[in-house]
């Protein structure tokens, strides 16, 4: 008898268990992403032996940055985040597709994506995304890279570069198009001082 009770019981403890479990709140309207202000055209890529070979490699970030969220710098040592602001993607591999593809795009040199494809490359290009987010107290997007590069006798440059975008109203939005503008600003200038030696 008590297995005929027992389906009976058991569909209000699931419906209860239903009301306590969360499958995921409401998705985003739009997610942001980061898209290069210019391409490297359709065709044949760039060759020749004169060139050197770029690998953009693996991009770390400290754990503010290791989210799907715009971090918000609302003073020197409180960190919010952006509200209904979400990456497609987490920042580090929007940025680092970001210079190899500014990098490529430039035509002064070859590039290669992925750790496997370092053995080809006459340059490594890594580093640390310091700051991709919102400094609240400035209404600016910042975008804070430190750059290490590599070369094939193993002679390591560091670098950082920086892009700020002023007067930024903090939304999603607007603070999302600062981003994408600060960041293609940095990878050009990276591109510049990678391919340049």
């Amino acid at each position: 008898m008590t297995l005929k009770y027992r389906p009976i019981l058991v569909a209000p403890l699931l419906l209860a268990l239903a009301g306590c479990i969360s499958l995921g709140g409401e998705p985003p309207e739009s997610l942001l992403t980061l898209s290069p202000e210019t391409r490297a055209p359709a065709g044949p890529g760039v060759s020749g032996a004169d060139r050197p070979v770029i690998a953009v490699l693996g991009i770390d970030t400290p754990a503010k940055l290791d989210v799907l969220r715009v971090p918000v710098a609302v003073s020197d040592t409180e960190l919010a985040y952006l509200q209904e602001a979400f990456w497609v993607e987490k920042p580090a591999r929007l940025f680092r597709r970001l210079v190899g593809e500014t990098i490529r795009a430039r035509g002064a040199a070859m590039v290669v994506d992925g750790d496997d494809a370092a053995t080809l490359a006459t340059v490594s290009l890594r580093g640390t995304l310091i700051d991709l987010g919102y400094d609240a107290q400035a209404s600016a997007a910042v975008v804070r890279f430190d750059a290490v590069r590599i070369d094939r006798e193993g002679a390591v440059t560091t670098r950082r570069f920086e892009a700020r975008e002023t007067g930024v109203p903090a939304e999603a939005r607007a603070v999302g198009a600062a981003l994408n503008a600060a960041s293609n600003q940095v990878a050009a200038e990276v591109a510049d001082w990678v391919a340049g030696g």
